[in-house]
């Protein structure tokens, strides 16, 4: 099998706005102090990494991390991880060198001890989780200009890029940004398995292995991200590979038991811990129309929400716009604006913001396709440009 990629226009427009994201993302790591939350998920991270050894029938010293995943505290400590064992070996070559007596643990205590002697803590920290948002918005753009061309990709990952939610969970670590990085990822990968299942098995085997990976991360991140990931992949499959349905449920099989053993790996393969997974009410949850109305009464998601408004109404009146590549993306936003988890600390609004661009970049793709392309492709200008201002506003106050 041959890779061929062809690197032109639109890829370097697009490369172009993820680097300028991305450059944002470290400004503002860079004038945000450290909080207690950031040495908590190090201490965390740290200590799986590091001494994974259960403290009173807990993974690490800090409990049950908030009854979330594993998968942000892993991410944020092991820059830290490699930067401490790095100082280790420089300070065991040097009293080898000097013939001097080599301490214990020089460096052993936590990172808020050695914050003067690691380099760039705020960045070691913080740039997973940016490069994770710098991956979903990659994704994102894929998805979008595959299904509605070089309009709806450019206006989606146009306006995931100068989202300030997007900017504030990639510049503090935690577990929504690779939620939904995961998440994005298992629907739609779940959705190119069906179509390449009418193909011959090489061509759908290597999408089973990147579907099981995750999966797998979406659940070491959020059990719940996951399990809707799996419901919904399902329920795709299912309706897209019409002739080929005996092969969806023994495929799901595989990829879940696959997933678990990621799980269970990132639990250093302890099954005491492991089947906390299932007791600690991760799955919990309830629906609420209270996490939809905050995202709708946010000043500085004015212009995505009036994007969305725009779509659905084109979506109504269009006929060439109501078919499957829309329909996915609004009905994953949907259902997932709704849920509330009960037992851990959790925003689903997180998962579902990059379905929601989606949406909208295919409802305008769909639009200038029509008599009146020049009136909505100033509509979309207009709207990247209103949120443009109002990341601009939000980096500005918070720099300040």
């Amino acid at each position: 099998m041959s890779f061929r990629f062809h690197f032109g226009l639109p890829q370097k427009i697009a490369a172009l706005i993820l680097l300028l994201f991305f450059a944002g993302t470290l400004f503002v790591i860079g004038r945000a102090p450290l909080s207690e939350s950031d040495y908590r998920y190090a201490l965390c991270g740290r200590e799986m990494w590091e001494k994974p050894a259960p403290a009173a029938g807990y993974f690490t010293t800090c409990g049950n991390m908030q009854g979330d995943g594993t998968l942000a505290y892993r991410a944020a400590a092991l820059p830290l991880s490699v930067y401490v064992t790095t100082l280790r070996v420089e300070d065991w070559i040097a009293a080898k060198r000097s013939h001097a007596t080599v301490e214990s643990d020089p460096i052993g205590g936590s990172v808020y001890d050695l914050r003067h002697q690691i380099v760039g803590t705020r960045y070691l920290l913080r740039v997973p989780f940016a490069l994770a948002a710098v991956m979903l918005g990659a994704g994102l753009w894929w998805v979008t200009r595959r299904l509605f061309g070089n309009v709806g990709g450019a206006m989606s990952l146009a306006l995931y890029c100068l989202s300030p939610v997007v900017l504030r969970y990639a510049t503090t670590p935690n577990n929504e940004i690779l939620a939904a990085w995961g998440l994005y990822a298992v629907i739609y990968t779940a959705i190119g398995i069906a179509h390449a299942m009418y193909g011959p098995p090489r061509k759908w085997r290597p999408r089973i292995v990147l579907f099981t990976l995750a999966l797998g991360l979406t659940a070491c991140a959020h059990l719940l991200a996951a399990v809707f990931g799996l419901l919904a992949s399902a329920v795709f499959m299912l309706y897209v590979a019409e002739r080929r349905r005996t092969l969806v449920i023994p495929v799901l099989l595989v990829s879940s038991f696959g997933a678990l053993m990621l799980v269970f790996a990132s639990y250093t393969f302890r099954l005491s811990l492991f089947t906390y997974v299932f007791t600690g009410g991760a799955g919990r949850f309830t629906l609420d129309y209270m996490p939809a109305l905050e995202l709708v009464r946010d000043p500085l998601q004015l212009a995505v929400t009036a994007a969305a408004g725009i779509a659905l109404v084109l979506m109504v009146l269009l006929r060439p716009a109501r078919y499957f590549g829309n329909t996915v993306p609004l009905l994953v936003t949907l259902a997932l604006l709704p849920i509330e988890t009960t037992q851990i600390s959790s925003i689903p609004v997180v998962w579902a913001y990059p379905f929601l661009l989606t949406f909208v970049g295919g409802a305008f793709a769909d639009a200038t396709e029509t008599r009146q392309r020049k009136l909505f492709l100033a509509v979309v200008v207009t709207t990247v440009l209103a949120q443009a201002i109002l990341c601009g506003t939000w980096l500005w106050v918070s720099a300040r």
